[in-house]
């Protein structure tokens, strides 16, 4: 399969609006925060079932949801999905040669994505009288590997230590770059865009990716390369389609909403996967006492300083809390049973949410086939596959484009 582009696009952007709106009472709503979800009155047979599957369970099919053999009509969910999902990987145009120890610093799957990315890359990009942008640079890692040997650069970043840090690397590989100190929000990267020919954004998030998509409406860019990360976050309470299609659409995505597709991760470590499911499982257990203690079946935030106190018992814990929220704690006959109750949910969470999980495709491909919409309208022919497999990041979805 090829990377899509073309009439295809508007196609496929058809097709899936129409079936995310059709089945969208199975991808709104959290499980985490609903004790009911609206489609399990329809479905109580599959609900029942799910509710009943192990944590290990969950976490086994989380990347993997289509290959669940749960009751119907789960399997005829992921069947009438899956085909609407399907991009094409980009093939390798070029294997580029650099000095050896240019990825030192760099952890080794990062450094594939970069590699991965760069590859995907038409090889008439290489030219020496290229101007690269690395869009939110950091270190410029990915800048100077493109760049790399003659090309000149420039890379955008906010935090003054990745800048200095980056300058240093660039000049050490003696790579013409320029560490620009900006805000991708603000005006001041006018300066900078207008200056370079072809840019480039690995994994900037929300509104950071959007800004770029939309400064090709002002700038003469002739060549954008971005695979898009993290789409909540952004400013604004729902997302904002860039296309006029987009537009039109009626497909209301709220900032929760586009986590969705971020849900699934393949990059942490077992000791953070424990220690985030504990502080998971507490957050559910103190759920379950503060409804009973203030005789509201209603779900009640607890702001992150609470992770700090994950040291502590969890009726430690759970009394902190319930101080910072100002809410009035009742006698626990057993605590140990409360904190059980938390592990128990969240294994039915997570095990609902593969519901959801069948969802995070085609609601990433919907966002991106909106931005490739939004590039053909600017005059750019536009090209969207993946650039690396998702066991090496789940965010592997890459636009091309040249004008």
């Amino acid at each position: 399969m090829s990377p899509l582009c073309g009439p295809v696009i508007t196609e496929k952007f058809s097709d899936l609006t129409a079936l995310l709106l059709r089945h969208q009472q199975l991808w709104r709503g959290k499980p985490f925060i609903e004790n009911h979800m609206p489609w399990e009155t329809e479905f109580p047979q599959l609900a029942e079932w799910l509710r009943a599957q192990s944590l290990e369970h969950a976490e086994h099919f989380q990347l993997i949801p289509e290959q669940i053999k749960a009751p119907a009509p789960f399997r005829q969910w992921a069947d009438e999905l899956m085909p609407l999902t399907g991009v094409g990987r980009f093939p390798v145009e070029l294997e580029r040669e650099l000095p050896p120890r240019m990825s030192a610093g760099v952890p080794g799957r990062k450094w594939q994505q970069i590699n991965q990315f760069a590859q995907a890359l038409p090889q008439d990009w290489f030219g020496s009288d290229n101007r690269w942008l690395d869009w939110c640079s950091g270190k410029g890692y990915l800048g100077r590997h493109l760049a790399w040997p003659n090309a000149c650069l420039c890379c955008v970043e906010h935090n003054p230590q990745l800048i200095q840090d980056g300058q240093a690397l660039s000049e050490r590989w003696a790579v013409r770059a320029k560490h620009a100190h900006c805000d991708a929000l603000s005006p001041a990267t006018d300066e900078y865009l207008a200056a370079t020919s072809t840019w480039v954004a690995l994994h900037a998030c929300g509104d950071l990716h959007t800004r770029l998509l939309r400064k090709t409406a002002e700038h003469g860019v002739r060549q954008l390369a971005v695979a898009p990360c993290c789409y909540n976050r952004m400013a604004a309470d729902a997302y904002q389609p860039l296309s006029a299609a987009g537009q039109r659409a009626g497909l209301r995505l709220s900032k929760d909403e586009l986590g969705i597709p971020l849900q699934a991760t393949v990059t942490a470590a077992a000791g953070e996967v424990r220690q985030r499911n504990r502080m998971m499982a507490w957050r559910l257990g103190f759920d379950r006492l503060q409804r009973e203690w203030r005789g509201a079946d209603t779900y009640l935030p607890v702001p992150s300083v609470a992770n700090r106190w994950a040291q502590d018992s969890f009726a430690d814990w759970c009394l902190a809390v319930a101080q910072q929220k100002a809410v009035k704690p009742q006698p626990v006959a057993d605590w140990a049973m409360a904190e059980q109750a938390g592990w128990d949910r969240l294994a039915q969470v997570r095990n609902l949410e593969l519901v959801q999980g069948l969802f995070r495709r085609p609601l990433e491909l919907w966002l991106l086939l909106d931005m490739a919409l939004y590039l053909q309208e600017q005059g750019f022919a536009v090209q969207l596959g993946e650039f690396c497999p998702q066991q090496l990041t789940p965010r592997n979805l890459l636009l091309v484009a040249m004008r």
